[in-house]
């Protein structure tokens, strides 16, 4: 059992490092089209598939090196750590986006959501709007929005861990 956790940690941290960096070259595709702070749903989509395409690699990865042995444990321990490694490096790339890149992002993606909630909701009333806008400008400090996006990685990192380590799992013989 012991001989396994040095395979269970390197195949976290190589495969956190690949999701990173193919999550930061999206992300920058995305700040040179101008569509960063847009939240735009197609992005998210995709976002989501590049996560559940790299989960279930590194889980199929590790079954191969482990004799073609996966416990379900193992691979959420292995989509939780990937999921992690790969929200740390997504921090790194949203201070960099934030304080040298843009530095405007958090303004122009609050002023769009302001737009936005205008549009679709035209009876809102102005005192409405202004709660919504004070609460999106707390929630964008970079405290909590590194939290939230660890949060959220580790929420569909799990997800994604337990569904696919269901699929992929394949129990050692008693």
């Amino acid at each position: 059992m012991d001989t396994q956790t040095p395979s269970i940690k390197s195949t976290i941290i190589t495969f956190g490092v690949i999701l990173g960096s193919i999550s930061v070259a999206f992300q920058l595709m995305l700040f040179f089209l101008d569509m960063h702070y847009k939240n735009d749903s197609t992005a998210g989509i995709v976002s989501l598939i590049i996560m559940i395409g790299v989960l279930l690699y590194s889980f199929i990865s590790f079954k191969k090196q482990n004799e073609g042995f996966l416990s379900l444990s193992e691979a959420l321990k292995i989509g939780i750590g990937v999921s992690l490694v790969s929200a740390l490096i997504g921090i790194v790339y949203t201070q960099i986006l934030v304080n040298f890149l843009d530095p405007d992002t958090m303004k122009k993606s609050l002023e769009l959501s302001m737009d936005t909630m205008r549009v679709e909701n035209p009876e809102m009333p102005q005192e409405a709007l202004d709660t919504a806008r004070s609460m999106q400008e707390k929630m964008s400090s970079p405290l909590i929005f590194s939290a939230v996006q660890i949060i959220f990685a580790l929420f569909f990192g799990f997800i994604i861990s337990l569904i696919g380590g269901l699929i992929v799992k394949k129990s050692r013989p008693e």
